[in-house]
C-alpha cells in the first residue's frame, strides 16, 4: 500500500511539472529533491473521489479560485484605475498590490496581481474534477442529477477561469484537458491561442454546461453563491460584448503580433457580427432573468420607516450593492464578503469619531470619479444648461433643512449642490449626510453628518486615519454598518460580481454599436429603467430639456458617450471601469490624467476647497492594456511569446 501511495504520489507531482511546463510556471526552477519523501496518510487523488463527501470537498476547491474581489489587496479592478485613491507614499497599511498598478510599477520581472499561473492551476484542479467524476465507476453515492449539475458548475468554473485570464493576457493557452503522464515535457509546452480561437472555446464550453445548471438555487442555507443558469448565460454576454469590443475586434496595434510560429493572434479586421452575436447573448440572458421563479428585478428599497422619497432612493441605489440576496444580484460570491472592505471605505461618523479603527478611511474617491456624477437634471455638469458649471468651485452655505442630502447651515462647495441621487447615495463628502440603520432612531431626522475639515469630528485622525481626497466610498458600506466604541460591526454581503444592471448596460451598449434607429431606441429604454431607479429622468427628456447638446443620443457616437458614462456612474467601485476603459481602447487617454483632491489640513472652507494634485497617472499603449508575462515564464517555455511593449 505504502509503494502504491508513493507511486500515486510521484505521478500527481510529475503531472503538476507538465502542467508548470505548459503555462511556463517558474516552480520548475526548484528542487524535486522531496519526490521520495512520501508523509503518512498522504491524500491522494483517487481519495479525493471515493464517495460524495470527498468530490464535494473538491469541488469546493474548484470554486476556491475565484479571485477575492471583495478586497483591494486582489481585486485589480478596484483601485487600477482612477476611482479610488488612498494617501500616499505607501505604507504598510495601504500596501495594495492593485493601486500599484495605477502608480505605473508593472513589470515583467515580478507582474502585479500576476494570475496566470493561479488561474491555470485552477483549471488543472477542474480538469482533474471533470475527468474523474464523469468516471461512473466514480463516487459511487452520487446521483445522476447532482453528478451532472457538478460536471456543469466546474465547466462553468473553467470557462470563466479562462475568460478571466483571457481578459488579463488577451492571446492564452487553452487548457483544455490535462495531459497523460506519458506527455514528453515538449507535448506539454503549449502556445497561446488566437483570441478568436479563446473566445469560442469558451462559448463552447458555456453553452455544454447550460442545462445541466440549475435555474434557482432551492438550498439557500448552503448553496447560495453557486452557479446558475442566468449566471452562465450573463457570463456568456460579458465575454461576447468584450470580444465585439475594440480592444478585441479589428485592433490594428496588434496587426504584427504573431507567435513563433508566425500565427496571427489577433485579427485585426473589424468584425461588426461580433455585435449581432453579442445582441443575441444579452437578449438569451435579459429573457431568462425575466423567469418570474428567479425574482430578479431592479432592486427598490422598501421599509415601513419615516423616511423621505430621497432617502428612499438612495437607499435603493445602496442596497442594490450591499442588501445581501437581494433581487438584483445575478451571481453574488458568498465566499468574497469581507467586512473589512466596508471599514476600508468608511468615515468615523457615529457616537465614536475618535474610533480610527470604526472607519478605516483607506479607499476614497477621487475628484475624478465624483465629477462622472450628473446633476439633478440627469446630465453632466458641463452640459447642463440650467447648472452653474463656473461656479461650481465657489463655497455656498446651505440655509435650511432640504434637500436632506447636505448638513443644515453649514459651507461646502457648490459642486456638492443639486446633483444627482447616486451621487448622495454613493458619495460622503464634506458637508453630506451619511443615514445608518443604527442610528438613535427611525426617523431620518437623526442621520449624521459628516464634516471633514482640520479639527472637525471626520477629519484627519492621527497619521492614517484619514480620507487624502476628501471623499468617502459610502456605495461599499452596508447601512447597517456602526462604529463602536472600539471597532464596528456589520452585516456582510456577497461581492456583487454579476448584477441585472450591468446586463442591462451590456445590452444597450451591443445594441448600440449595431448603428440603427430602432436599435438605439431600445437601448434607450433599457437605460432610461436604471435611470428611473436612480430617480432621473429618461435619457431624451433630461437631454431636451436640460443639455446644451440635445441632440446627443440622436447618433451613435452621442449615445456610446452616454452609455459609457452610464456605465462609469452606475457600476462605479465594483471593478467595472478598470475592464471598461480597456475594452473600449479609451484607457490611454483617460488614464494619462492627473488625480484630484481637496485639502484636509484646510481648517476654513477656503483652505479645505483648495483643490490639490495627488499624482499623475501614466498608461503606455498599446503595451499596458494587458499584462506581462513573468520573464521566467517565457524561458521555461519557449513555445510563449511576450505581451507587446513587455
Amino acid at each position: 500500500m505504502k509503494n502504491r501511495m508513493i507511486y500515486q504520489m510521484k505521478n500527481k507531482v510529475r503531472n503538476l511539472t507538465y502542467f508548470l511546463l505548459l503555462i511556463g510556471g517558474t516552480a520548475l526552477t526548484q528542487s524535486c529533491s522531496y519526490l521520495d519523501v512520501v508523509p503518512d496518510k498522504i491524500g491522494t487523488i483517487d481519495n479525493s473521489f471515493t464517495n460524495r463527501n470527498e468530490a464535494e470537498k473538491y469541488l469546493n476547491t474548484c470554486y476556491s479560485y475565484i479571485p477575492g474581489n471583495d478586497s483591494p489587496y486582489n481585486n485589480v479592478a478596484l483601485m487600477g484605475a482612477d476611482e479610488l485613491w488612498s494617501y500616499y507614499p505607501l505604507t504598510p497599511y495601504n500596501d495594495f498590490g492593485p493601486w500599484k498598478i495605477a502608480l505605473g510599477r508593472q513589470n515583467v520581472n515580478d507582474p502585479l496581481c500576476n494570475m496566470w499561473y493561479v488561474y491555470y492551476r485552477g483549471i488543472r484542479d477542474c480538469n482533474i474534477f471533470l475527468e474523474n467524476v464523469s468516471d461512473m465507476s466514480k463516487v459511487g453515492d452520487l446521483t445522476p442529477s447532482m453528478r451532472k449539475r457538478w460536471l456543469a458548475e466546474v465547466k462553468f468554473l473553467k470557462a470563466y477561469y479562462h475568460f478571466c485570464l483571457f481578459r488579463m493576457y488577451g492571446p492564452i493557452v487553452i487548457a483544455d484537458d490535462n495531459l497523460p503522464i506519458s506527455a514528453t515535457p515538449e507535448e506539454v509546452r503549449k502556445k497561446r491561442e488566437p483570441v478568436d480561437k479563446v473566445v469560442q472555446y469558451i462559448v463552447d464550453l458555456l453553452d455544454e454546461c447550460l442545462e445541466d445548471l440549475p435555474r434557482v438555487i432551492s438550498n439557500k442555507g448552503s448553496e447560495l453563491g453557486r452557479v446558475t443558469q442566468i449566471a452562465n448565460l450573463t457570463l456568456k454576454a460579458r465575454l461576447l460584448v468584450t470580444a465585439a469590443s475594440p480592444l478585441f475586434n479589428g485592433n490594428k496595434d496588434y496587426a504584427n503580433y504573431v507567435d513563433k510560429d508566425g500565427e496571427h493572434l489577433f485579427n485585426s479586421t473589424e468584425d461588426p457580427t461580433k455585435w449581432d452575436t453579442a445582441i443575441a447573448a444579452c437578449e438569451a440572458a435579459i429573457e431568462a432573468s425575466q423567469d418570474p421563479e428567479l425574482g430578479l428585478e431592479l432592486y427598490s428599497y422598501k421599509s415601513n420607516l419615516i423616511l423621505s422619497d430621497e432617502t428612499k432612493c438612495q437607499l435603493s441605489i445602496r442596497n442594490s450593492v450591499t442588501e445581501k440576496w437581494n433581487t438584483e444580484l445575478i451571481w453574488g460570491l458568498s465566499s468574497r464578503s469581507d467586512a473589512h472592505l466596508q471599514s476600508l471605505c468608511m468615515t468615523r461618523v457615529g457616537a465614536y469619531p475618535n474610533n480610527m479603527w470604526g472607519g478605516q478611511e483607506m479607499l476614497n474617491p477621487t475628484m475624478e470619479a465624483t465629477n462622472l456624477y450628473y446633476t439633478k437634471n440627469g446630465v453632466p455638469m458641463d452640459e447642463d444648461k440650467t447648472w452653474n458649471y463656473a461656479d461650481r468651485f465657489k463655497v455656498k452655505m446651505h440655509t435650511n433643512e432640504q434637500p436632506y442630502e447636505l448638513a443644515s447651515y453649514y459651507e461646502t462647495i457648490q459642486m456638492n449642490f443639486d446633483r444627482e441621487p447616486r451621487f448622495y447615495a454613493n458619495i460622503g463628502f464634506d458637508g453630506c449626510t451619511w443615514y445608518q440603520y443604527n442610528c438613535p432612531s427611525d426617523s431620518e431626522k437623526d442621520i449624521w453628518t459628516a464634516k471633514n475639515r482640520a479639527g472637525q469630528a471626520q477629519g484627519k485622525l492621527g497619521t492614517n486615519s484619514y480620507t487624502t481626497t476628501g471623499y468617502w466610498t459610502k456605495k461599499l458600506v452596508s447601512v447597517t454598518y456602526e462604529v463602536t466604541q472600539s471597532g464596528y460591526t456589520t452585516e456582510r454581503f456577497p461581492w456583487p460580481e454579476m448584477r441585472l444592471t450591468d446586463l442591462y448596460l451590456l445590452y444597450a451598449e451591443a445594441l448600440n454599436e449595431k448603428d440603427d434607429v430602432n436599435n438605439r431606441e431600445l437601448a434607450i429604454s433599457y437605460l432610461d429603467q436604471i435611470r428611473a431607479r436612480a430617480g432621473l429622468k429618461g435619457i431624451k427628456e433630461s437631454w431636451d430639456t436640460y443639455s446644451k447638446y440635445p441632440n446627443r443620443y440622436k447618433t451613435q457616437e452621442g449615445l456610446r458617450e452616454i452609455i459609457q458614462r452610464e456605465r462609469a456612474i452606475e457600476l462605479m467601485f465594483e471593478g467595472s471601469r478598470f475592464w471598461d476603459l480597456r475594452r473600449w481602447k479609451t484607457a490611454n487617454k483617460v488614464l494619462n490624467e492627473k488625480i484630484h483632491g481637496w485639502n484636509f489640513e484646510g481648517e476654513t472652507p477656503a483652505e479645505y476647497y483648495s483643490q490639490r494634485t495627488l499624482y499623475t497617472l501614466k498608461f503606455i499603449a498599446p503595451r499596458d492594456y494587458f499584462w506581462p508575462i513573468h520573464q521566467n515564464d517565457l524561458v521555461v517555455n519557449p513555445k510563449l511569446v511576450q505581451n507587446p511593449g513587455w
